[in-house]
């Protein structure tokens, strides 16, 4: 049994593994960065670390976030402190960064849980979304989760 942190861009619900998270916050004034790609959404200052902010929405193939009440960064754990857990918890397989990463989105939902073989191949019609993001998508209750690949996501030459 696996735990997935949700959050939404637009009207869909989309997931990663919670131990690749490191902390959710409110938006903090993102300082653009001249001639960084467009999913680049600029950088904050998080207690004294500098973290690059990625515009999930244009990363994903989805319109750029527009900034709101609800907005909030999400923040990736590095994958030094990913190697710190992986003696403790079964966390082998997960990847992010060596640089801290924050993704910008519209909301944040519950921590949900589901198991590896409930989660279906994406569909191979995913609209607007690029499938090479997409891991899989898992049912829930009321609802489809579509599961992030946060590695592909944070690949630079991607």
């Amino acid at each position: 049994m696996r735990q997935y942190a949700t959050f939404n861009l637009d009207q869909s619900l989309f997931g990663m593994d919670i131990l690749q998270v490191k902390e959710i916050n409110q938006v903090l004034d993102i300082t653009p960065v001249p001639l960084a790609p467009p999913f680049v959404r600029g950088l904050i200052n998080l207690r004294g670390q500098i973290v690059t902010i990625l515009d999930l929405g244009a990363r994903v193939g989805l319109s750029p976030r527009n900034i709101g009440p609800d907005s909030h960064n999400v923040i990736l754990k590095t994958n030094a402190e990913l190697a710190a857990i992986r003696t403790l918890v079964d966390a082998g397989h997960l990847q992010t960064s060596p640089d801290m990463i924050g993704l910008l989105v519209d909301g944040i939902g519950d921590v949900v849980e589901g198991q590896e073989s409930q989660m279906a191949p994406p569909p191979a019609n995913m609209g607007e979304l690029e499938g090479r993001f997409v891991e899989g998508v898992l049912k829930l209750e009321n609802e489809l989760m579509v599961l992030l690949n946060t590695q592909e996501l944070l690949r630079v030459d991607a």
